[in-house]
């Protein structure tokens, strides 16, 4: 039943770790990966298919962006060189009480979309208000997203109350349940916005739908003084008395971690999703990303939202990680490439409870895939293609993208999208938003 080979110069399948495969081809039966051998045996074995010439690419699996807030893509810019709080507390939280509704979230996800698909992405996890509206964006356009279920302890456009934010959510969850492309996750914002009595119910529905936790922890010092201030221990350790720090746990940003913390993370599966260009931007700190992956937490990547990046670019994400793990760790075999695209790929999905279904190029698994066009001068000669794509790629050298076998880009042109009318939507919302104040 296989439909479509793709040849490829190089294959990149993830699992195994670091593996290389030359000269190979990918065959697609519908939205699944059937075969993968190489590309003389697939012209003998598969007469029928329509061949995909990619002679001078390497095909990876589709990027996971663990951790985003995709609607803020229109917000991209708008208060930049601040520290967290300031940012949101006297920029990004009024911003998003005058103009963030359904019609903003809609309109920011497409745009987030086009992004994300023009550079090789094509899974995310968001982390934003109405859901609903994110759901249904994502689903429009045939995109991969898990989309998280918000839970702040103070009234937002999307809820007014606690039990307006449950109830909302689990209609959101019963909504989407079942749907192909997306999935949900508990998304309570920080340990800082959400009381123990939210906590508690927010993990005993985690229990009941088997929903991962979706929140960034950790992310500042401040944070950490204020919880001890406020409730005598750490975020981590007050998660803990609560429950949540189990294999459902996506813990975000993570940059002020002890030892005995990242022993904890390990020995519970939990992950952890670095978002390392935010939060150099923000001076957040620095994720201990090395020892995270030494110590066997699985570690995911993530670009943040867009007001606070300024990006959704993956690879640029990838190349910063394992840079800056480098010089945390002071020790240049750090986080190597192909440790950094397991990251950004394999990792990801594991994290958002999709590793048996994407983040690999194996038999089985979704044809989520990306060919990346490699010779470009600025990406010759190739000696390693693991450490071209991680420290010389970058996202523009993306030619095309697949997901659940469907092609979404194709020589670098989206395919069903308008990029016209996307820029002039966008440049609407800015003045829409610049007249708000």
């Amino acid at each position: 039943m296989v439909d479509t080979v793709i040849e490829a110069r190089w294959v990149i399948p993830v699992e195994p770790h670091g593996l290389v495969l030359d000269q190979h081809a990918v065959a697609l039966a519908g939205d699944t990966i059937a075969d993968i051998l190489p590309i003389a045996a697939a012209r003998k074995k598969y007469t029928n298919a329509k061949r995909i010439d990619l002679s001078e690419h390497a095909l990876i699996p589709g990027l996971v962006n663990a951790h985003t807030h995709n609607p803020m893509v229109l917000m991209r810019g708008i208060a930049d060189d601040l520290p967290l709080m300031t940012w949101l507390h006297e920029h990004i939280w009024p911003a998003e009480a005058k103009v963030v509704g359904t019609e903003f979230v809609r309109d920011g996800v497409e745009l987030a979309i086009a992004e994300m698909l023009r550079g090789g992405t094509t899974c995310c996890s968001e982390n934003y208000l109405f859901p609903d509206a994110q759901a249904a964006t994502y689903l429009k356009h045939g995109f991969r997203a898990v989309v998280g279920l918000p839970f702040i302890e103070f009234p937002t456009p999307w809820a007014k109350s606690r039990d307006e934010y449950f109830d909302k959510n689990l209609a959101v969850h019963d909504e989407f349940l079942g749907e192909a492309l997306v999935t949900t996750t508990l998304a309570p914002h920080a340990p800082y916005t959400v009381s123990n009595e939210a906590f508690e119910r927010i993990r005993l529905m985690s229990d009941q739908l088997d929903l991962p936790v979706h929140i960034h922890v950790h992310e500042t010092a401040q944070e950490i003084d204020d919880s001890k201030r406020d409730h005598g221990m750490r975020p981590l350790a007050r998660m803990a008395t609560l429950g949540l720090v189990n294999d459902h746990l996506i813990a975000v940003h993570m940059t002020q971690l002890l030892d005995s913390e990242i022993a904890q993370l390990a020995e519970a599966g939990s992950s952890v999703v670095h978002c390392p260009e935010s939060n150099l931007k923000l001076a957040s700190g620095f994720c201990p990303a090395e020892k995270l992956r030494r110590a066997g937490v699985n570690l995911a990547l993530g670009t943040d939202g867009c007001a606070s990046n300024n990006d959704l670019d993956m690879f640029g994400e990838m190349r910063t990680a394992a840079l800056l793990a480098k010089g945390v760790a002071n020790d240049a075999s750090a986080f190597d490439a192909a440790f950094a695209l397991q990251a950004a790929t394999l990792n990801g999905a594991k994290a958002i409870g999709l590793g048996e279904r994407i983040g690999s190029i194996m038999p089985g698994k979704q044809a989520d895939l990306v060919a990346v066009r490699l010779d470009a001068l600025e990406t010759q000669p190739v000696y390693q293609v693991t450490s071209q794509l991680v420290y010389a790629t970058g996202r523009h050298q993306v030619s095309d993208v697949w997901i659940a076998g469907r092609r979404k880009l194709e020589n670098g042109v989206l395919v069903c999208m308008d990029v016209d009318a996307l820029r002039a939507n966008a440049r609407a919302w800015q003045a829409r938003i610049a007249s708000a104040g």
